[in-house]
C-alpha cells in the first residue's frame, strides 16, 4: 500500500475530520517532495528539522501553520510508520503569540450584516447572533433548530463536542421562511431520486432511510449537488464555507470598516458583547462551548479601554484640532444640571444598564468608574478639578 494510503486509512481508522485528512496528505506530500521522493523512514531528525525550517525561513508562514505541518509529520512517522523514535520530542516547536481578537461594535457590525447580499444575510445574523463557528454553522441539520425552546443544538463542535446556544426570537421568522425554501429543495431532490444527505458515523446502515428525510437535510444546502471526495456519490452538500467568506468580504468593504476581520469576528463581537451586557463568564464560556474559562477570559481584555480606562493627557490640552477643552466632549457654557446628589462636573453616560436577571452580574467598582464622563468647567475651578480626579 502507498503511503498517502497508509496514512488516509489511519486517520480514518481514529475518526479524524476529513479536514484533518487533507492537511495532513498535503504536509506529507510537501515534505517528501522537499526530499527528492525519498521515504520517510528513510530519513530522520536533520529532515525534519530541515523541511520545518524552510517552511519558516523561505515560506515565511504563521506559526499555527507551521505547527499543523509539525503535527502531520509526528503522526506520519508515530502512527503509520510506528517509529518511537527519541528525536520527535527534540523538534524545535515555534510558539504562538497572544494577540487579541479583532471585536466590532454594535454600529459595525450591523453596517456588515446590513451590506451583506440576500443569500447571506441570515446566515450571518445567525453566527452573530448564537456566537457559531462558522462550519458549526453550515454543518447545521433541519433537525437541530428547536422552535419551541428557542434553542439550537450544535453537534461536533471544536473537539467534537455538543452545546447549545441560543436562537434569537428576531431571526424566527425568517428561519421558518428560509427552512420552507430548504424543504422546496428537499422535496427536489427526492423528487430527481437523489441520494440522501451525508450522515456521520455509519448511521445510514442504522437508519437506511435517514438520509432521506427532512429531519437530515441541511439548514444551508448548497445550490448544485456535489461529489462526495471519501465515497463518491453524487449527493447534496451543505454551503462552502468560501462564498460567505466572499460575500463578508466585499461587505466589509462596502461598510467602509477597515480591520481585519473575517466571519469568525462575529463570535468575537458576539461574546464581547455579551460580557458587555452583564452576562457572567461563565455563561459565555457554554454557549461558546470553550473547555476552558481562561480562553473566554480573553475577551475582558478586549472590554477593557486603551491604557485601562486612563485618560489620555492631551485630551487635556487646548487648541488641538478645534476640539479645546478635554476633547470636544461638552460645550463649556452649557454644562448640564447635575442629578440629585451626583457629583458636580460629572455626569452619567449612556452605557447599558445592569439590571438584575439569570446569567447577569452587577458592574464592579472599576466598570462603575468608566461609566461616567467628565464635564469641563467654565471657567476651571479648584473643585471642577477635584471632581475630574476622583470620576476616575
Amino acid at each position: 500500500m502507498r503511503l498517502l494510503d497508509q496514512l488516509r486509512q489511519q486517520i480514518r481508522y481514529l475518526h479524524y475530520s476529513i479536514r484533518t485528512e487533507q492537511a495532513y496528505v498535503h504536509w506529507v506530500r510537501s515534505f517528501v517532495r522537499f526530499h527528492d521522493l525519498r521515504h520517510p523512514a528513510d530519513l530522520g531528525a536533520d529532515a525534519v528539522q530541515a523541511f520545518l525550517t524552510w517552511l519558516a525561513t523561505e515560506q515565511q508562514v504563521s506559526v499555527s501553520t507551521h505547527k499543523q505541518a509539525l503535527s502531520a509529520l509526528l503522526f506520519l512517522y508515530q502512527k503509520v510508520l510506528g517509529q518511537q523514535v527519541p528525536w520527535l520530542d527534540q523538534v524545535s516547536r515555534p510558539q504562538r503569540a497572544a494577540r487579541l481578537p479583532v471585536v466590532l461594535s454594535h454600529d459595525e457590525v450591523s453596517q456588515v450584516l446590513t451590506a451583506l447580499p440576500d443569500a447571506h444575510r441570515l446566515f450571518g445574523q445567525l453566527l452573530y447572533g448564537t456566537g457559531m463557528r462558522l462550519l458549526e454553522g453550515l454543518r447545521l441539520r433541519v433537525k437541530d433548530i428547536d422552535f419551541e425552546r428557542r434553542a439550537i443544538v450544535v453537534r461536533e463542535g471544536k473537539g467534537a463536542k455538543d452545546r447549545v446556544v441560543m436562537l434569537p426570537a428576531s431571526l424566527e421568522h425568517a428561519l421558518r421562511q428560509h427552512l420552507a425554501a430548504a424543504h422546496a429543495q428537499w422535496s427536489a431532490d427526492r423528487a430527481a431520486g437523489l441520494p440522501g444527505v451525508l450522515l456521520p458515523h455509519a448511521l445510514d446502515r442504522k437508519y437506511p432511510r435517514a438520509a432521506l428525510s427532512f429531519a437530515w437535510f441541511w439548514v444551508f444546502p448548497q445550490a448544485a449537488p456535489a461529489v462526495d471526495p471519501r465515497s463518491g456519490t453524487l449527493r447534496r452538500h451543505h454551503q462552502l464555507e468560501q462564498p460567505f467568506q466572499r460575500a463578508f468580504k466585499r461587505a466589509m468593504q462596502a461598510a467602509g470598516i477597515a480591520k481585519p476581520a473575517t466571519p469568525h469576528t462575529l463570535r468575537h463581537s458576539f461574546a464581547t458583547h455579551l460580557l458587555l451586557a452583564g452576562y457572567d463568564i461563565r455563561t459565555v464560556q457554554e454557549l461558546l462551548g470553550h473547555s476552558d474559562v481562561s480562553t473566554t477570559m480573553v475577551y475582558t481584555h478586549v472590554l477593557k479601554l486603551g491604557g485601562g480606562a486612563v485618560r489620555s493627557p492631551v485630551d487635556n490640552l487646548s487648541g488641538l484640532g478645534g476640539l479645546g477643552g478635554l476633547g470636544g466632549l461638552g460645550d463649556p457654557g452649557q454644562q448640564p444640571a447635575s442629578a440629585p446628589g451626583a457629583t458636580p462636573g460629572v455626569q452619567p453616560s449612556t452605557l447599558p444598564a445592569w439590571p438584575p436577571g439569570p446569567g447577569r452580574r452587577p458592574p464592579q467598582a472599576h466598570e462603575r468608574a468608566v461609566a461616567y464622563t467628565v464635564l469641563p468647567c467654565s471657567p476651571p475651578t479648584p473643585n471642577c478639578t477635584a471632581a475630574a480626579a476622583s470620576a476616575f
